[in-house]
């Protein structure tokens, strides 16, 4: 599977149903569709897609076992993203310290 964008991943986290999918699914392993659909309350089928778009942006990694597709999450592409947003916190305070510094120096 090609490594989905970080855009990507964050659409797909863009939604409720889906974090809560990612949550259960790091917390409890592998399910399909049709046993994670009670606890959301929403149909087997709107869990499906849900699981579908969170497998397409590289967050879940599908296996069949027999009728059943079970999903499990893929930390490979959670800590690629976590990583960026590290990169981008670190980017951005040390451009702020150097504002400070510039604030603060003498006139």
């Amino acid at each position: 599977m090609m490594p989905s964008s970080t855009a990507e991943v964050f659409a797909a986290l863009g939604d409720a149903h889906r974090q809560q999918l990612l949550v259960m699914l790091a917390r409890d392993g592998a399910a399909s569709a049709s046993s994670l659909a009670p606890s959301l309350n929403v149909s087997r089928q709107a869990v499906d897609r849900h699981l579908r778009v969170l497998s397409g942006a590289g967050l879940l990694e599908p296996r069949r076992s027999g009728r059943e597709v079970l999903y499990s999450v893929r930390r490979t592409q959670l800590d690629r993203s976590a990583d960026w947003l590290r990169e981008l916190a670190d980017s951005w305070d040390r451009r702020l310290s150097t504002i400070k510094t510039a604030a603060e120096g003498p006139l």
